[in-house]
């Protein structure tokens, strides 16, 4: 691999896990610099778990998505994007599904969206 590009790495806990525990092993796993750049990540209700982009840069990078660390026994996958080439482009796509696909921006959703306490993004 020469010029990086973004993962999506996929990963279910084992049953029994409470989603306490997998909320912290995945988020260990996020806080792990080797894997890459951490570019998001989101936590599973129902089957605990997430979900990971990394922006992976080099060769070791790449080569620590194999390693489990953590997520030792969790069931794991992870697939190279197409488009998200880097945490910019990762980025850049989000906002281009948003207007190519719903003809709406980031920014428009933004100001329609309702004041609501659970919006943890919207705190100051």
């Amino acid at each position: 691999m020469s010029s990086g590009r973004c993962y999506l790495l996929y990963a279910l806990a084992p049953p029994g896990t409470s989603a306490r525990e997998a909320n912290d092993l995945l988020n260990e796993y996020v806080a792990d610099e080797s894997r890459g750049l951490a570019v998001w990540h989101d936590h599973f209700i129902g089957d605990h778990g997430g979900a990971v982009v990394l922006d992976v840069r080099d060769e070791a990078e790449e080569a620590r998505l194999a390693e489990p660390g953590p997520l030792d026994g969790w069931r794991m996958s992870a697939h190279p994007l197409t488009f998200s080439l880097t945490a910019v482009g990762f980025a850049a796509q989000t906002s281009f599904t948003l207007e190519g696909y719903r003809e709406v921006s980031l920014d428009e959703l933004a100001a329609a969206e309702a004041d609501d306490p659970r919006y943890w993004w919207r705190r100051k």
